[in-house]
């Protein structure tokens, strides 16, 4: 879920772990590359989602020092 860092809810003006609140689910989407749904509350801005598998993985250098899978 992204939210506001300061709190569990989506109130800005509820600092830390306030209890009896309500979060409202601004928007849902799918990371379908990073195999998860993202429920957005309140007012924060989202990065980018990183893929299941960073592409350093892909990256390899063999005995003659030829460096494969950078792009």
């Amino acid at each position: 879920m992204a939210k506001m860092q300061y709190s569990l809810s989506d109130d800005q003006t509820k600092l830390g772990r306030p209890e009896n609140f309500s979060i409202t689910i601004r928007r849902v989407r799918v990371s379908a590359r990073a195999g998860f749904v993202l429920a957005v509350t309140g007012s924060i801005m989202k990065v980018p989602s990183l893929p299941k598998l960073p592409a350093a993985e892909r990256i390899d250098v063999d005995n003659t020092g030829r460096i494969s899978g950078l792009f």
